[in-house]
């Protein structure tokens, strides 16, 4: 008797909070996802780290042992140097020392990815003055880019997603669930082609180093605004129309974020993610409940004004009533 008591207590308690324990699974879940991710990126890249230390330190040493006159201190010194520049984009390479990072479509580039937050970090600002602008640029900016791919994306909702679901629907008399997922599904699928395949297709035979997995990996890393950096493209000493293909990267990856944010708006507004979110948020006051509330309020409001009203009434009239006499003679005390 007591067990069965206690576990309809406990089954009455998960199911009257029953959102906050579908968050607290939604924060462990996430938890383990973050370790897992740890995990597996540990024991994959940890080995290929080491083997590169170890390539690098046997040719430091190599080149000591053929270069006795040179001091450890001194090349210590001198790839601290090269290192620093490199990772603000300058080279030392002589193949490399022919591309500027702060040309105008350079700069372009660099802007269009500060802005998306996509941030490679391929070329940072070298001066005080160049930092301080950036800083400025990036707080005004950033604002003014969701604001404008909020309004662009909503536009082309209403052609891309909503009118044509509605048509759809009406025209052949289709479930609008049914028609909204094939809708979605078939979205993804042209969208992943034509700035994912594609684009891939076309940075592996541009770039010389990149195979096909790697320009798919840049794509994705740039259209999801991760922005590792590791892969940028017209970085090559010999790239042809260098100027022209920045600019036409910079396009890509703006016309490729309006596209990805297009693609999940619609899929956040599938019926079945609408329900799948209301397990984890919060339950909003319906506007139902407002009304009852409301007129719960009115209808105390109105009681309490009418007793008030009929209490002030009874105080107005006398305690013993005094009957009207219509002659002498009708008084009882004179009889």
């Amino acid at each position: 008797m007591l067990q069965s008591l206690a576990s309809n207590s406990c089954v009455r308690l998960i199911q009257s909070h029953k959102s906050m324990w579908y968050f607290v699974s939604l924060v462990l879940g996430y938890l383990l996802y973050l370790i897992f991710g740890a995990v597996v990126f540990s024991s994959v890249e940890l080995p290929y780290e080491d083997l590169l230390r170890q390539d690098l330190r046997a040719m430091k040493k190599q080149f000591l042992l053929e270069n006795e006159c040179l001091t450890e201190e001194h090349l210590e010194r001198f790839l601290k140097k090269a290192l620093d520049a490199s990772n603000y984009g300058v080279s030392i390479l002589n193949n490399a020392s022919a591309n500027w990072n702060w040309d105008f479509t350079s700069a372009l580039f660099f802007a269009s990815t500060v802005l998306s937050t996509t941030g490679y970090g391929h070329t940072a600002p070298l001066s005080d003055g160049g930092k301080a602008f950036c800083i400025i640029y990036s707080v005004i900016g950033i604002p003014f880019t969701l604001l404008f791919l909020t309004a662009v994306v909503q536009r082309i909702m209403v052609f891309s997603t909503r009118r044509p679901i509605m048509y759809i629907h009406t025209r052949w008399g289709l479930s609008k669930p049914l028609v909204s997922i094939v809708h979605a599904i078939l979205l993804g699928v042209v969208s992943v082609s034509c700035f994912f395949l594609i684009p891939a297709a076309i940075f592996s035979a541009l770039e010389e180093n990149w195979n096909f997995l790697e320009s798919f990996y840049f794509c994705f890393i740039s259209l999801s605004t991760i922005g590792l950096g590791d892969y940028v493209p017209g970085e090559a000493a010999n790239q042809r129309f260098r100027e022209l293909y920045k600019v036409g990267i910079t396009l890509y990856l703006i016309l490729g974020l309006i596209v990805m944010l297009v693609v999940l708006e619609t899929f956040c507004e599938l019926q079945q993610l609408k329900q799948l979110r209301k397990m984890f948020y919060l339950k909003k006051e319906k506007p139902q409940d407002r009304l009852a509330i409301l007129e719960h309020d009115h209808l105390s409001f109105t009681t309490v004004s009418n007793r008030a009203a009929a209490h002030s009434e009874d105080k107005t009239q006398p305690f013993v009533g005094v009957p009207t006499l219509s002659s002498p003679n009708d008084d009882p005390m004179i009889q």
